[in-house]
């Protein structure tokens, strides 16, 4: 005990995060263009810095309006997943919607060469979205909340209201590697006027809060994995970028492997099938 395993994992949203507010501005897209001219090149100097790979989740808008962002990514070595299109929440989408929205995406990255294994929703499954990733053969989805330490196999067809105790539905072959709100970047540092957000965390609180985690992990929990869901846009200003540098060097002296999301499924898939 431990080996235990973090991984990086970015969700490169640029534009498309923003489409989603009632009303989108200049000034939001410029947030967003921040996170393709400034954010991904700063990530990926420190990750190279630091011969380390991680997943880019990168919504299909994304691949067609920054192509030269996401080709160096690739050249980088890092995996690109999927994150939906146009980054709607499947659960706000009609079936056939959902699904349009999910092969267009998936097209938009067999284009570029790239045919993803991990998914993450840009907002709450529909009952629909785990059998979507099993028709697709997906092996791992990064949305769900239910652990935070041990992937593990999401259900489908649950049953449950107020007033009906849970009925459990069948267990999908997808892995699900959770994510977690204390591990979200937008959480801690997304300001916004309207709908009001503070998002002035101070760095060093949160990389207290996630080497707090990790150490709780890593003497708890044997083989335990913990997901880091951050955003170029977010991530990539100057003290945050310090922030995450200073977590990966306490990650390497502790001796924790920081893994693709890819490679940890991979594995998953090995010890099972």
């Amino acid at each position: 005990m431990p080996h235990s395993t973090v991984c990086l994992s970015f969700d490169f949203d640029a534009l498309s995060v923003w489409f989603s507010y009632e009303q989108t501005s200049l000034n939001m897209l410029q947030r967003g263009e921040y996170g393709a001219r400034v954010g991904v090149p700063r990530i990926l100097e420190l990750l190279k810095r630091h011969h380390i790979h991680a997943t880019f989740f990168v919504p299909g808008h994304t691949l067609e309006s920054f192509p030269e962002e996401v080709a160096h990514i690739v050249t980088a070595g890092h995996e690109l997943a999927h994150h939906s299109y146009n980054h709607v929440a499947p659960n706000e989408l009609s079936p056939a919607a959902e699904r349009a929205d999910f092969e267009r995406a998936l097209a938009a990255f067999h284009r570029i060469g790239i045919t993803p294994v991990g998914y993450r929703g840009p907002g709450e499954h529909s009952p629909h979205t785990l059998p979507l990733l099993e028709e697709y053969g997906f092996w791992y989805d990064s949305s769900f909340k239910g652990s935070d330490y041990v992937p593990y196999h999401p259900r489908v067809g649950d049953v449950v209201d107020r007033e009906t105790p849970l009925q459990r539905g069948r267990t999908s072959p997808v892995w699900e590697l959770p994510t977690s709100y204390e591990f979200d970047d937008w959480v801690y540092f997304q300001y916004n006027f309207s709908p009001y957000r503070n998002g002035t965390s101070n760095p060093l609180d949160v990389l207290s809060i996630w080497q707090q985690e990790v150490d709780w992990m890593d003497a708890n929990i044997d083989h335990g994995v913990l997901t880091v869901l951050m955003h170029p846009q977010i991530i990539g200003r100057g003290s945050r970028i310090a922030m995450l540098e200073q977590f990966i060097t306490y990650l390497h002296a502790k001796s924790i492997t920081i893994s693709p999301m890819r490679t940890v499924a991979q594995r998953l898939r090995t010890q099972t099938l």
